[in-house]
């Protein structure tokens, strides 16, 4: 069994836990590829594919090194930011995160195009005495990590608790009758609104029984007219007519 353990991002991993599991809220030193790291358990026990083991429920003097090695990391981000500005590396430097022993430090950044950083690993390495690992990432991860609002003045899905990006195209925009504006359907991160997934199923449930837009359709009545909008939360579609006229007809009554 495991159990879901957060650090610095929402994204959950999963560690294997001996005996008792550690308690909700709980902090913990587990064991993962990059070493010993702390963080806080977020979900009770679950078969979760594991990335490591839970080594023990974290003491104090784990929890006073790991806030020494926050502050470390912090200065050694902002001292590469300024290198990377100094230097006219067009990438970003998002975060840094140091192993429990300080023996590891991981880098995450972000850039349009490939970059090259073994010169500033070897640098960090070097003022730090560890092994650094440079980590790219996404626009949505960017966003993910440093933390935005979304259009509904909230802080974003994808900072507090998202675990994971979904496939979102621009036809779930269109099934809900959105503007297909750029800055009207786009996050943050410059990418379509991860939003545009949680009401979908809602919408592809009301378009059944409607017509598409531009099929030509005739209501019970006789009229007949081609689909220029479609209002699935109103269950009605709008009808140009042959004689040049708009129609707003219910379903029911189409023919």
């Amino acid at each position: 069994m495991t159990v879901g353990v957060r650090f610095r991002t929402p994204l959950l991993r999963y560690f294997r836990f001996q005996g008792e599991p550690p308690p909700l809220e709980a902090y913990v030193v587990v064991r993962s590829q990059r070493g010993l790291e702390v963080g806080k358990v977020r979900t009770p026990p679950a078969g979760k594919r594991e990335e490591g083991e839970v080594v023990r429920l974290a003491t104090k003097e784990d929890l006073d090194k790991a806030a020494r090695l926050r502050a470390r990391a912090e200065e050694a981000l902002f001292y590469l930011r300024a290198r990377l500005k100094e230097e006219g590396v067009a990438a970003k430097a998002l975060g840094c995160d140091f192993t429990l022993d300080g023996g590891h430090l991981t880098v995450h950044y972000a850039a349009e195009e490939r970059v090259n950083l073994r010169r500033f690993s070897r640098e960090l390495g070097e003022r730090y005495r560890a092994r650094v690992e440079f980590l790219a990432e996404g626009p949505r991860e960017e966003a993910q990590y440093l933390g935005t609002l979304g259009a509904c003045g909230m802080e974003s899905c994808c900072s507090t608790w998202l675990q994971g990006f979904a496939q979102v195209s621009i036809k779930l925009a269109r099934d809900q009758q959105l503007p297909l504006s750029p800055e009207k359907i786009s996050g943050p991160c410059g990418r379509l609104l991860c939003c545009l997934t949680y009401e979908h199923p809602v919408y592809q449930e009301l378009l059944k029984g409607l017509p598409r837009v531009n099929a030509r359709v005739c209501t019970k009545a006789g009229l007949c007219g081609k689909v220029q909008k479609v209002h699935p939360l109103k269950g009605t579609v709008e009808l140009y007519l042959e004689d040049g006229k708009t129609l707003e007809v219910p379903k029911e009554d189409l023919a």
